[in-house]
């Protein structure tokens, strides 16, 4: 079967976060797709299969680390928008015709602009205070201040922890298996961005070592979290945040109440047949 390679949060190919594609005819068993996303070996693969018409999505998918499956993740979800959109003859999306997608996390949706601009829509994440545990400080290494620390609800449980500032969370040179401990998804590490000069307003790191990504490039559904997190405190609903890992990446996000719009490019780097 056919199997891509899509760059998700970017414009140019090898930045940005890579996912596997695979598009189905219906979901084959849970242990074969397990195998696949480990044998891609990126952060996330999805599986995807057309739905009848009439039902209140178009798509089922689902998403598998390398290790486990999960509820909710974004920039594999933006490489499936971009998958549909380049499908020949016809695109499979257009602004009008938002692509509604049946997950775990509810019905996602996804539009693509004519510059190819893919929106979508997720829901907002709650942030509840919890005291950062000592040893979640010793973990992210020496130095490393901690300004505050929040859960991220039900579809992502991860930690958000605030830091002083982006050279912080530059310098984060976490103890993955503590960090595995701590979390049961991931920890995001965030601060405002220094300059904003850079055309980005905050900052931010993700490591998921407990699902078997140690850190992952660009964190779209983390981003559902720092969006009203950076919103609240910047006073403006419409921002870019800046992944800071060695690949990169930029989410537009805009916070509308229940639900966060993240916005970004991609680019299909890899397209060819699966054997297996």
């Amino acid at each position: 079967m056919r199997i891509r390679v899509v760059d998700a949060f970017t414009e140019k190919p090898f930045q940005g976060a890579p996912a596997g594609v695979l598009l189905l005819d219906e979901f084959p068993p849970d242990a074969w797709m397990q195998q696949v996303a480990a044998e891609v070996n990126h952060a996330e693969t999805a599986f995807l299969h057309p739905l009848p018409a009439g039902g209140e999505a178009g798509w089922a998918l689902r998403w598998f680390t390398p290790a486990v499956e999960v509820d909710l993740c974004g920039h594999a979800t933006l490489a499936s928008a971009h998958v549909l959109a380049t499908l020949t003859p016809t695109p499979e999306l257009d602004p009008a015709r938002p692509v509604r997608f049946a997950t775990r996390s509810g019905v996602l949706t996804a539009s693509v602009a004519a510059d190819g601009l893919i929106t979508l829509s997720f829901p907002t994440a709650p942030l509840t205070p919890v005291d950062a545990d000592p040893e979640l400080g010793a973990a992210l290494g020496p130095g490393v201040p901690i300004v505050a620390v929040h859960h991220t609800g039900p579809n992502t449980d991860d930690l958000l922890v605030e830091v002083a500032d982006e050279k912080a969370v530059r310098a984060v040179s976490p103890d993955l298996r503590t960090l595995a401990a701590l979390s049961r998804r991931g920890v995001i590490v965030t601060a405002a961005a220094e300059d904003p000069g850079t055309g980005y307003d905050f900052v931010s790191r993700f490591f998921g070592p407990a699902v078997g990504v140690d850190e992952d490039p660009v964190t779209g559904s983390a981003h559902t979290a720092l969006a009203p997190y950076w919103a609240g405190k910047l006073g403006r609903d419409e921002l870019v945040g800046y992944q800071a890992s060695a690949r990169g990446g930029f989410v537009r996000v805009r916070r509308r109440g229940e639900r966060t719009e993240l916005s970004g490019h991609a680019v299909t780097v890899i397209d060819g047949t699966l054997h297996a």
